[in-house]
């Protein structure tokens, strides 16, 4: 194999390192090798042995960063950093044109939009030349009002049954059960039970119990009205009147059924539902006014206490219009008044209050026996006092009444409060 001389490799790399004209080797007979000249075309470009013009464009970059006074990753930093700048450049500048266009957009947009406030003038003065358009919609929410108020006053119904005894001339009233009654409570519930009564006498009331928060509730209770003959059922009028039981205000009455005693087959059993309608406006012209105290018992020291709070809605007894009215108690004993006490007089005023309270001896073994009659008084200077309407309470009582004793007895030692409606005076014989 043969062996290029220190010459020959000087003069090589001589020829690499400046770019200079290619040489090229050939070996001599002898074993000494030399090198000639390539010969270059008129285009500068080498033949198929010597570099090509992009080698020769490397080589002037290596040799200009050979020049460079720094190390190579500081300069590939140095590029890094100019590239980031200039991309950067670029972003900022194709904002600023997506920005521009937006605006020019918008601005076409908004020509062919609607402006609201010509639409709302528009519509004012709509509305001043045809005043009449105005007035329809008041009148078509005005209808609409009171179409959903129609619509939302459903009192329930009632179940109930009618048994006529014509040998006793007795009238057997079943109180079966009650459906969809309205919620009067702040809860959304009630606390329902019915009054039984006849017109146009009014004179006998039964009650049944209370329901304590159903709006469904079921009653399976009977009354018997008796001494109620034939020839006189036909003129009467049969009343179912559900009422709230409210023991701190006064009882609110959610609905009533009349039945015309005329209308019914007695000769059968009679069982129906019927839809409760409002309350009639006779109850409410008649009413006497309520009355609130409280009772209390303690069966070891034999004393029955009761604080008379107020009274209200009391009725018109003076020529003015008002009233004196005063509270008077009488304890009774197996139909004997035994002992009696009286409020102060409160002067010219249909709703007094009292806050007045007094005590009755009362052994235990005589509570189940005595009556207290609460009696509520206009006082009269001149003629004589009269009375306005009572409330009588004890185990005899009926109803709401009834219901006071009995809470009184089952809670011991503690004061049990409620309203009751005044009931007008029996008749002198």
């Amino acid at each position: 194999m043969p062996v290029l001389s220190m010459d020959v490799l000087q003069r090589l790399r001589r020829a690499v390192e400046d770019s200079t004209e290619p040489a090229v080797v050939k070996e001599d007979k002898g074993g000494d090798s030399s090198v000639t000249d390539a010969s270059v075309d008129e285009t500068g470009t080498s033949g198929p042995t010597g570099p090509t013009q992009l080698d020769k464009m490397k080589d002037g970059m290596m040799n200009l960063i050979d020049k460079i006074p720094l190390p190579m990753w500081a300069i590939v930093l140095i590029a890094i950093g100019v590239l980031l700048i200039f991309l950067l450049c670029c972003f900022c500048m194709c904002k600023k044109c997506c920005k521009k266009r937006k605006k020019k957009e918008g601005k076409k947009g908004l020509k062919g939009a609607v402006d609201l406030k010509s639409v709302q003038l528009l519509g004012s003065t709509m509305k001043e030349k045809d005043p009449d358009l105005e007035e329809l919609g008041e009148n078509m929410e005005d209808n609409e009002d009171a179409e959903s108020t129609k619509s939302e006053v459903k009192l329930g119904k009632l179940q109930f049954s009618l048994d006529y005894d014509f040998q006793k001339a007795e009238l057997s009233v079943g109180v079966i059960q009650g459906a969809d009654l309205p919620g009067m409570d702040m809860s959304g519930t009630s606390d329902p039970y019915v009054k039984v009564y006849l017109l146009p006498e009014k004179k006998k009331k039964y009650e049944t119990k209370v329901h304590r928060k159903t709006l469904n509730p079921v009653f399976n209770e009977t009354f018997v009205f008796k001494n109620v003959p034939y020839a006189e059922i036909g003129s009467k009028t049969l009343v179912f009147a559900i009422y709230d039981f409210d023991r701190f205000s006064k009882h609110d009455q959610i609905g009533q059924v009349q039945v015309p005693l005329n209308s019914v087959d007695l000769g059968r059993v009679v069982e129906e539902w019927r839809d409760l309608t409002s309350p009639e406006s006779e109850e409410k012209e008649n009413k006497l006014g309520d009355i609130c105290f409280s009772l209390r018992y303690v069966p070891t020291a034999g004393k029955l206490t009761i604080v008379i709070l107020e009274a209200k809605n009391l009725k018109k007894m003076d020529v003015g219009g008002l009233s004196d009215p005063y509270v008077k108690l009488s304890l009774m004993l197996n139909g004997k008044r035994i002992k009696k006490k009286k409020t102060t007089i409160k002067k010219c005023t249909l709703n007094p209050y009292y806050n007045e309270s007094f005590s009755f001896e009362v052994p235990f073994e005589q509570i189940q026996k005595v009556t207290l009659i609460v009696t509520v008084v206009d006082y009269d200077r001149i003629g004589t006092s009269e009375p306005i309407g009572r409330v009588v309470l004890g185990c005899n009582s009926t109803g709401t009444e009834l219901r006071h004793w009995s809470d009184m007895l089952a809670n011991p030692r503690r004061p049990i409060a409620q309203w009751h409606t005044l009931q007008e005076m029996p008749e002198k014989n």
